[in-house]
Order: structure tokens, then C-alpha cells, then sequence
């Protein structure tokens, strides 16, 4: 009988401390009526709660209450069996954020995987993630993430020192930036933060692996809204060399003499059109003419520029180099 009602007192606690974590509050007399019990039971496994470290506090009003409350110390946390897996997928997939957490990420997968019941554990194992970050690849100190994070949270000025690429080390000192930061996003891998220049007057985009914050942060401003409104598409647009619209600046048709199954592989945002068994027409887009031209002659086959002579007149340059260049040596 004691067993069965030790059992019963922990099996209603883990009830008790889930609708803790699900809202705010709770009027006693509900959670009460939601566990079966009196609402003097109530108070007995509150008080066990607090016991374990949970920060239960109560809430004065007229029907009263208890809400959890963030503590000082990491009591033990309870998941149900859905929130256990996404907690396990996230700690797996945490490697390729480029964040600098790959080691507390592992140790923290393994716990979680040591207190799966087997049935979950198997779904998690069966969950294979390669990282696609290449070794060389930047890492991001947590810390730095940390105060980037809380000065966009807090609508505050940041002051940060930013290297530069291929500048030497021992180049004279420039003074430190400022940045009114909007949003701190991960792309393939690298954390970059987009926030407004008031000593450019303009928007600009920082690689937080270059970035050496100062404290303390800068006043406080009033957030502006990306151009565009949608943050993703901003980023996007700047990587393909656009101030504001997310397209290419450079953008031709071409037809080349292949199927279409052998250049869609291939077209990345282009659109592939299909205009016989050996014939498609692409439309696609690059930061310069140059380029353009550059990536579309690797499909190794004929061809056509439709449109616009900027292309051709690339193609014919690159011709003018490619042929300079079978001459050297």
C-alpha cells in the first residue's frame, strides 16, 4: 500500500509541475479539480515542488494560486515525448550553426538520451546529421552571440570592433563601429547581424565572427523595419549584390543545348524551361554580367544568348580572355 501511494504522489507531481509549465497561472481551486485532490494536497505537493528546487510562488487575488517562476539554480525539467524528441533532433543538428556549442551540445544529447525511455531512443538514434560546415569555417564565441542577441532585444546601440578580411594584424587600430542592430540571423552556417549605420546612414550587414563587442552598448532607438519587411529576403537580396529587391542585379536567358532534367540540377533560383529533347531555355541571375556569362559557359554545350546584350557582350570578353589565356605558357 505505501508503495502505491509513493507511486501516486509522483505520478501526480509530474501532472502537477506540466500545467505549471504550461501557463502562468493557476487559481488553486482549478488545479485541484484538474488532479482530483483537495486543494489542501494541492499546497502539500506544492510545497514538495519547491522542496526539489522549482520555484512555485503564489499569487494573491481572490481566487489565489501558484505560478513558477524562473529560479536561480536548473531544477529537473520534464518534457513530454514530443518535446523530448525535438529537444534531442535540435541538439543534434546544433553542429552546423556555426555557434560554438558543439561540445556542450553533445554532452547535453547524451544526457537527454540517457533518460529516454528505448522506444523514443531509437527514433532518435535513427536520426543521422552530417554537418556541412567545412573545418575552416568561422565558429562564433557564445558569448559574443550572447551580447549581440541581448543588445537586438534591447533595442540598444552596439560599439564593436570589426576585422576586416585580408587586413594584417598589425595594421594601424580603427576606431570602433557602430550599429543599431535589427536582427542577429544565421546562413549557411555564419551569424550575421543587420542593423542600421547612423554614422553611414544606411543599413548594413556585419559577420558576428568579425565583430569584437564593446560595453557598455549605446543608447536605446527605436527599431526601424527592414526594407522589404521580411528579413530572409533582405539578407538574401544583399548576398546577390542588391540594395533592396531580392533579385539579381544581372539577369539574361540563354538557351542551351541540353535536356532540361541535365540543367535543372544545375539552375539554382533560375527558371528551366523544357524546349525539346536536347534544348532549354534558362532564365537566371548573377551580381555581375561577368559572372553570368562565367557560370552559365560550365554547362560544357552550345549557347544562344536571348537576351540582353549585356550578356553577349560578357560572353565575348570571356571569349577575348579564355583565348589569351590558351595562348599563355
Amino acid at each position: 500500500m505505501p508503495i502505491a501511494s509513493s507511486t501516486t504522489t509522483s505520478s501526480r507531481l509530474l501532472s502537477l509541475l506540466s500545467m505549471l509549465q504550461a501557463r502562468r497561472d493557476w487559481p488553486g481551486g482549478l488545479l485541484a479539480e484538474r488532479l482530483g485532490v483537495s486543494e489542501r494536497t494541492v499546497r502539500r505537493d506544492v510545497d514538495r515542488l519547491r522542496e526539489l528546487g522549482y520555484p512555485v510562488q503564489a499569487v494573491k487575488g481572490p481566487d489565489g494560486g501558484y505560478r513558477l517562476e524562473a529560479g536561480s539554480q536548473m531544477p529537473p525539467l520534464l518534457f513530454d515525448e514530443e518535446q523530448a524528441v525535438a529537444l534531442a533532433v535540435a541538439l543534434r543538428i546544433a553542429v552546423g550553426t556555426g555557434a560554438g556549442i558543439e561540445e556542450a551540445a553533445a554532452r547535453a544529447l547524451a544526457t537527454v538520451r540517457q533518460v529516454l525511455p528505448s522506444r523514443l531512443r531509437h527514433r532518435v538514434d535513427a536520426l543521422e546529421v552530417s554537418a556541412a560546415m567545412h573545418a575552416a569555417d568561422p565558429q562564433v564565441d557564445t558569448d559574443v552571440l550572447l551580447t549581440l542577441s541581448a543588445a537586438v532585444h534591447a533595442g540598444e546601440e552596439l560599439r564593436f570592433d570589426y576585422r576586416s578580411p585580408g587586413r594584417p594584424d598589425d595594421a594601424k587600430p580603427r576606431p570602433p563601429r557602430r550599429v543599431q542592430p535589427h536582427h542577429l540571423v544565421v546562413r549557411a552556417g555564419r551569424w550575421y547581424v543587420i542593423g542600421w549605420d547612423p554614422d553611414r546612414d544606411g543599413w548594413r550587414t556585419y559577420r558576428a565572427d568579425r565583430m569584437t563587442p564593446r560595453v557598455p552598448t549605446g543608447p536605446r532607438f527605436v527599431p526601424r523595419e527592414v526594407p522589404g519587411g521580411d528579413v530572409a529576403a533582405f539578407l538574401s537580396a544583399r548576398f546577390k549584390g542588391s540594395g533592396s529587391t531580392n533579385a539579381w542585379p544581372c539577369r539574361g536567358e540563354v538557351i542551351l543545348g541540353l535536356p532540361a532534367a541535365e540543367v535543372a540540377p544545375f539552375a539554382g533560383d533560375g527558371v528551366v524551361e523544357e524546349l525539346g529533347a536536347a534544348r532549354t531555355r534558362l532564365t537566371t541571375g548573377s551580381w555581375s554580367w561577368a559572372a553570368l556569362a562565367a557560370a552559365l559557359a560550365r554547362f560544357g554545350t552550345e549557347i544562344e544568348v536571348v537576351a540582353p546584350p549585356e550578356l553577349r557582350s560578357a560572353f565575348a570578353e570571356l571569349s577575348r580572355r579564355a583565348s589569351r589565356a590558351a595562348e599563355t605558357g
